[in-house]
């Protein structure tokens, strides 16, 4: 990947980006726990190839055309695991985001013959690209992000609009879509269960 595929933005994004085809996001944080590990970096892309990295500085999170886009509701967000980065993203911008599309969800429901769900194995069977995972544990808080970090973080999305593409087409012939798109459609009340303390229940046991 060259350097000009990656664009760095302090705070927001820039005024007139675009996303017909939808928005693939991804989040880092300092840790697991939205309480307390804080929100670091907002990757995303329109699948064209470009990565856009919108960084935080910690203090302040007004972003508004980052808000608008996460709320807009012509414009489809494409997550892996979107349950955690949509708990984030209230906890920090206050923002519900929605419609969702989580490849983690989708993957679990027609890729049944494996228990490997991850991104760098779904990019790996579904599209032949082998992702690095060197950076999953980094210092996303840093004052200046490394080349190696902005890489890992533009791979998070960069594929997420082909692989959705390819778990459509499972889902639609396994027969699966509206599985799909109820599981999809809870995620925000998921997001905030976790958010209120619930992250460990499971609110459907007997």
């Amino acid at each position: 990947m060259t350097a000009s595929k990656i664009k760095l933005h302090n705070g927001d994004l820039p005024a007139g980006l675009t996303f017909p085809r939808g928005v693939a996001i991804d989040t880092e944080t300092l840790g697991l726990k939205p309480h307390r590990d804080r929100l670091c970096l907002v990757q995303l892309s329109s699948g064209d190839g470009t990565a856009h990295l919108v960084k935080f500085n910690g203090e302040t999170y007004d972003a508004p055309r980052l808000k608008a886009l996460l709320t807009d509701p012509k414009v489809l967000k494409i997550f892996h695991f979107a349950r955690f980065d949509v708990a984030v993203l209230e906890q920090y911008l206050g923002v519900e985001t929605s419609p969702i599309y989580c490849t983690k969800i989708a993957s679990k429901l027609v890729r049944t013959y494996t228990d490997r769900h991850g991104l760098k194995d779904l990019a790996g069977e579904l599209l032949g690209v082998e992702l690095s995972k060197q950076q999953q544990s980094s210092d996303w808080g840093a004052a200046k992000l490394s080349p190696s970090q902005m890489a890992y973080a533009a791979n998070d999305v960069l594929h997420l609009h082909a692989i959705k593409e390819r778990l459509d087409q499972m889902l639609a012939r396994e027969g699966r879509q509206a599985f799909a798109a109820a599981a999809f459609s809870f995620l925000a009340t998921r997001a905030k269960l976790d958010l209120a303390g619930f992250e460990d229940d499971d609110i459907f046991a007997h």
